[in-house]
């Protein structure tokens, strides 16, 4: 036996399962008909959603045993797999039973709720996107928030990235999806400059959006958000119900930076949250850098919504 023979070393073994050393949170999954720990939901390697961030999704979130909104965040959602041309084996009524399964299994009374549909993938590992088998799945985990206790009470502090978001001609910002680097890089840029989050622009320098959330700027009373390039989220939409109701004009238009930062108030809305003020942007206080009046009555009243049968429905927890 030569020498190299007796040195080379031997290939490893292929495991027979993969131990998986991360943390999860508690909740519940739905994947391939069937309800699963956290733990347990994964996602294929070659599934394009990982490897293309070709998917749509849609959050909702529960609130003391209540949905809020459910119809809206399923009707954009469903709006999303049409314009990207999947499909699922499953209509409305079918995914708001899967997700209050994921909720009512998990036993969460307040709970972050996502559906989410990947291209999957082709069989024969096919470059052709109708080849691809598509996927979907949902969870229900605890509720998370943009901004934390502290943070909802004397407001967050943000910085403006020049990051550009990725204009309409390309990726149609009322799918919803997982196109995030962007919004990542003008994160990391807030953290350079010891802010808590951060705003980018649109493609015309106007403020756009933050990571998983809109924003608001009040001036003398009358509330604007950025018009272009951004999801129409449906905590921005239910601001804009909230204003109706409450006698407060708002409109979707260009919000320069230097409105933002002239501002009276600033707030940010998001699932994740509801409706956030932030009272620092830039290093520099907004107005007297304490959360405004028209802010917290907003807050309030979206809070209040939670309770109401028109705005919300009951998980059955069995």
């Amino acid at each position: 036996m030569s020498i190299d023979a007796q040195t080379k070393p031997l290939l490893p073994s292929v495991s027979a399962l993969h131990i998986d050393p991360h943390g999860y949170p508690q909740g519940v999954a739905f994947l391939d008909g069937q309800y699963l720990p956290m733990s347990q939901a994964k996602v294929s390697v070659l599934d394009w959603g990982f490897l293309h961030s070709d998917a749509t999704y849609d959050t909702v979130h529960v609130w003391n045993g209540r949905f809020f909104r459910l119809d809206l965040h399923l009707e954009r959602f469903f709006g999303g797999l049409e314009k990207l041309r999947m499909a699922i084996p499953f209509d409305r009524d079918g995914v708001a039973e899967i997700l209050h399964n994921c909720v009512a299994l998990s036993g969460h009374r307040a709970a972050y709720v996502e559906m989410l549909c990947t291209r999957g993938a082709s069989p024969t590992f096919s470059r052709d996107p109708r080849e691809a088998v598509n996927r979907f799945m949902a969870f229900a985990v605890p509720f998370g928030s943009v901004a934390n206790a502290e943070q909802l009470q004397r407001g967050l502090h943000v910085a403006i990235s020049d990051k550009v978001r990725i204009p309409p001609a390309s990726i149609d910002p009322a799918i919803k999806n997982y196109h995030w680097l962007d919004l990542v890089r003008g994160l990391y840029d807030a953290y350079d400059r010891g802010a808590e989050t951060a705003l980018i622009l649109d493609f015309n320098g106007n403020v756009a959006e933050g990571p998983g959330f809109n924003v608001f700027c009040v001036k003398d009373q009358k509330l604007s958000t950025p018009a272009i390039g951004v999801l129409p989220g449906i905590t921005r939409r239910t601001v804009f119900d909230l204003c109706a109701e409450a006698g407060l004009a708002a409109t979707a238009a260009d919000v320069s930076v230097a409105a933002l930062r002239a501002a009276d108030e600033v707030f940010i809305t998001s699932t994740a949250g509801g409706i956030m003020p932030v009272t620092l942007i830039d290093g520099t206080a907004v107005a007297d850098g304490k959360v405004g009046a028209i802010t917290q009555r907003l807050m309030a009243l979206y809070w209040q919504k939670h309770d109401d049968p028109a705005w919300s429905s009951v998980v059955r927890y069995g």
